[in-house]
């Protein structure tokens, strides 16, 4: 699988989520935009951009700069940047920082969806 079908098959896997495009990227939804797919900013770099819970970016950002950014535009609010073009991409990891993502943005009825299924 590509970068972009594993992490649609991550973003997809949650409750009621839609995939729409967004500034010719595909991005997810949960009432709102969670996670936008990003390779489109001709700074040959594949990513994706996420809602982030307080303080995670900073963490992230601070901690492992070759791994994770702060994005333009959304990065002002707290948005977490995940490069996919890195050697070994730890997937699991992704699903946990995309979790994080969905619970930020999604009613709590649907978060609460995920408690039940163990997410």
């Amino acid at each position: 699988m590509t970068p972009l079908e594993r992490l649609r098959a991550i973003c997809t896997s949650l409750p009621e989520v839609t995939e729409k495009l967004s500034h010719g990227e595909p991005a997810w939804f949960v009432r709102r935009t969670f996670v936008m797919f990003a390779d489109h900013h001709h700074d040959d770099r594949l990513a994706f951009w996420c809602a982030a819970p307080p303080g995670a970016q900073e963490e992230l950002v601070a901690g492992e700069p070759a791994r994770f950014f702060r994005p333009p535009y959304v990065g002002g609010r707290g948005w977490l940047g995940v490069y996919l073009d890195v050697p070994d991409v730890d997937w699991t990891e992704i699903e946990e920082i995309v979790t994080d993502a969905y619970r930020q943005v999604a009613p709590k009825r649907l978060a609460a969806r995920l408690d039940e299924r163990g997410g």
